[in-house]
């Protein structure tokens, strides 16, 4: 059987089953995005290759690995288009400082419990090819993220996205997770080098960009769209280049060193936010992104995570306790925060619960310091626990404090 069958009989298994789980689970009141989750961890060695191994190695070969990584990237670039596409900044009604504040405070108080946290854990789990300094970094690092695009989903299949909470929520997480890359950038330089000065080339790097796609690069699209936009009516030509631009703008970033998403979410957000325009590159886009590729990049990140290195109790104790770090750092410091900056008692919590998604980027940061020999395969275990567990509770204790019915009084 040829690789490009392998690869379509994958998608079409891919597909269906992610479809399928994640029905399953909005009888659960998950979102769709938990069950792709889900289905993608059934795919991996975690559950299919551990009941089925010769099984796994027909349908899920090495050789297909490379092209389903293409796909789940190009879905993920596009997807986070969409998302800045529908970031409206006059929406934030002067929230920016407040998001800000809020992101950088839910990094600091988990980040600070992270760092305590690896003099307690770099003792007692299997020695790492790395110093103490970037095994807290990195450690320090992963408490911190939050999962843009899962939270995305999650914001979108709530309602959210038109509501004071959810612009809120991804303004902060946008915020959030570009500092997090930026802390992730001065954890592989000293994990490299052994000195802070090698992550200062791309921080600087990936401020200037921001600002010129939040400058330049909006003056420019905005002249280029009011040329060739008329009527309402998307052409073919305009489409093109918009993804050309979607693209290059995911490169750059990229080479920068931060991540692909947040080229394509800087573009999207630099964009025009005439109406016609987002419905019309929205109705376009959405569908297919979200029903085809971006299901192959959960199931693509799934089929890489194994699960079951636990086999102790007091391996599952340390577990609990990292979970327990990791959930209470983010929770309190976004909620103390959001009270700080005079949001009430209810949107302060939902939102403390929203930035504690960490889901699949988190994966992202654990597979670096996996390659570079930061964490051991136990901590990468435990961590990976922890990223699931805190992406599936945010959907039913953000049902119990932000109930459907206050939702749509609000949007």
């Amino acid at each position: 059987m040829s690789v490009v069958v392998l690869v379509l009989v994958e998608v079409l298994i891919i597909i269906g089953l992610s479809r399928l789980v994640g029905l399953g689970f909005r009888f659960f009141k998950q979102p769709l995005v938990i069950g792709e989750i889900v289905a993608g961890i059934m795919l991996g060695p975690s559950l299919l290759g551990l009941v089925a191994p010769s099984i796994t190695t027909i349908l899920f070969p090495p050789e297909t690995s490379p092209f389903l990584n293409i796909l789940s990237q190009v879905g993920l670039i596009f997807f986070m288009f969409l998302v800045g596409l529908e970031l409206n900044p006059k929406n934030l009604r002067g929230q920016l400082r407040i998001a800000v504040l809020i992101s950088n405070i839910s990094i600091v108080v988990p980040f600070f419990l992270g760092t305590l946290l690896a003099v307690l854990l770099y003792p007692l789990v299997d020695s790492t090819s790395s110093s103490f300094l970037a095994f807290a970094l990195f450690l320090g690092s992963a408490m911190s993220i939050t999962a843009f695009p899962v939270l995305a989903r999650i914001i979108t299949e709530k309602g959210l996205q038109g509501t004071r909470l959810g612009i809120l929520a991804l303004t902060c997480a946008a915020v959030d997770d570009l500092t997090a890359w930026c802390l992730l950038a001065v954890a592989i330089a000293v994990a490299r080098t052994g000195t802070y000065a090698g992550a200062i080339p791309t921080i600087i790097a990936s401020l200037v960009y921001v600002a010129l796609m939040l400058t330049v690069g909006r003056w420019f699209l905005k002249r280029v769209i009011k040329k060739h936009f008329r009527d309402g009516y998307l052409n073919q030509s305009l489409l093109a280049g918009i993804y050309m631009a979607v693209v290059a703008s995911a490169l750059i970033t990229e080479v920068i060193g931060i991540h692909l998403i947040f080229g394509a979410f800087l573009l999207g957000a630099a964009m025009p936010k005439d109406e016609d325009l987002v419905r019309e590159i929205t109705v376009k886009t959405e569908d297919f992104v979200l029903i085809f590729l971006l299901p192959i990049f959960f199931a693509y990140s799934g089929l890489r995570t194994q699960i079951g290195l636990l086999n102790r109790l007091e391996l599952w104790l340390l577990c609990a306790l990292v979970l327990g770090v990791a959930i209470a750092g983010k929770y309190i410091g976004t909620y103390v925060a959001a009270r700080a900056s005079g949001i009430n008692k209810r949107e302060a919590s939902a939102l403390g619960w929203l930035m504690n998604t960490r889901g699949l980027t988190e994966l992202i940061v654990l597979n670096i310091g996996l390659e570079l020999g930061v964490i051991s395969p136990l901590i990468f275990t435990i961590l990976v626990i922890m990223a699931l567990v805190t992406t599936f509770m945010t959907s039913p204790l953000l049902e119990l404090i932000y109930p459907q019915k206050l939702i749509s009084s609000e949007s």
